[in-house]
């Protein structure tokens, strides 16, 4: 699925990957390792930015060791306001690709779909969004509860917005830079980052496509999304791009697209 602007291609020469990471000592360093050498063994440009949000346990002790020997390891402490949305704005702000792919500390994305995230995002996409829920993709061990909420969050998202993205909620997606810039100001502090970020793209008019990916539940550490915590977060930033779409008569509207006729 895609939107139907023409595309430009442009080629990008860095990929920065930007992971939030709180009290992740568990699986941080073969999270990082594993990404590094498949990028590697791809020919990807990369960056890895990992935003320490606040963490407890040894995550920034084990990459500051990294850093050492990894040159494509930059790791940064979030010393703001702490919160999922919160780290990840840091680690946009300090990237320095051209592209950015955002993905989860406790390897639950895989790291190939980031090398085809990369490879989509070369073909002139603006944005790349993966989905676990169409075909080709997938999930292992997805709590019931979670699995359900997941579902009928998008449902709604899908009806609220006319689109036929069905996998809006999930983190891992894939940005050009400037559409990073084209998206702010970023209200989201919490997990509503995730919406936040393609509502705003596909709103405003940038390109996007899907792509099928696989998710796996974390084996470490403990989730950190609340979904108690998050329902009126989702639905408040939600309802704040919805009034933009259909209120604001453009103004946020990137300008210097071609449609079609």
């Amino acid at each position: 699925m895609e939107n139907q602007q023409s595309i430009t291609v442009n080629q990008l020469s860095l990929l920065s990957v930007v992971i939030p990471a709180r009290d992740e000592e568990a699986c941080i360093e073969s999270t990082v390792r594993h990404l590094h050498l498949e990028l590697k063994l791809q020919g990807v440009p990369h960056e890895i930015v990992v935003v320490d949000d606040g963490s407890t346990d040894r995550t920034w002790a084990i990459l500051s060791e990294m850093r050492q020997g990894l040159a494509e390891l930059a790791p940064v402490q979030n010393q703001d306001r702490h919160g999922f949305g919160c780290a990840i704005q840091k680690g946009l702000e300090v990237m320095k690709g051209d592209a950015v792919v955002i993905m989860m500390a406790d390897e639950s994305d895989d790291c190939r779909d980031v090398v085809r995230y990369w490879t989509k995002l070369n073909e002139g996409y603006d944005c790349v969004f993966g989905s676990r829920f169409m075909r080709g993709g997938g999930v292992i061990d997805y709590p019931f509860v979670k699995y359900v909420f997941n579902r009928l969050a998008n449902q709604f998202i899908r009806v609220l917005f006319a689109i036929k993205l069905n996998d809006t909620t999930n983190a891992f997606k894939a940005y050009r830079k400037e559409v990073i810039a084209g998206c702010k100001p970023l209200l989201s502090p919490h997990f509503n980052i995730t919406v936040e970020l393609p509502l705003k793209a596909m709103v405003r008019g940038y390109t996007w496509t899907t792509l099928p990916i696989t998710w796996r539940n974390r084996r470490t550490g403990v989730a950190k999304l609340k979904i108690r915590e998050m329902g009126s977060r989702y639905l408040f930033i939600c309802l704040y791009i919805w009034l933009e779409k259909y209120f604001s008569r453009g103004d946020y509207k990137i300008k210097g697209k071609e449609f079609p006729q």
